[in-house]
């Protein structure tokens, strides 16, 4: 019985180390995507931190800045979902699908 304990929390130590050293990795990815075309892009890290917004003038109409708007919130949400599922799949690798809560 208390040689399982002890496996058990050499797994958890082990897993950890693991989730800290992705958590590192995946601060440091970054993925860019776009509306509109590629109008508007948006580059966002693995802790969802946009990074850059990037508009293409020929988008940007005085009369219509209601659909720069939409362009830019189109682009940001879809980044962020990328940058979710990104940091979804990586640590689902690592735990085995486990969830644990806390980790992101």
């Amino acid at each position: 019985m208390m040689a399982n304990m002890n496996q058990l929390m050499k797994q958890a130590q082990q897993m950890q180390q693991k989730i800290s050293v992705l958590q590192k990795e995946l601060d440091a990815r970054e993925l860019e995507t776009s509306a509109g075309g590629g109008m508007i892009k948006i580059k966002i890290n693995g802790k969802q931190e946009l990074l850059e917004v990037k508009i293409n003038p020929e988008c940007v109409d005085p009369s219509d800045v209601e659909m720069l708007e939409e362009l830019v919130k189109t682009a940001v949400n879809q980044a962020t979902k990328e940058s979710q599922e990104m940091v979804s799949t990586a640590m689902n690798k690592i735990t085995g699908g486990m969830n644990i809560p806390g980790l992101f």
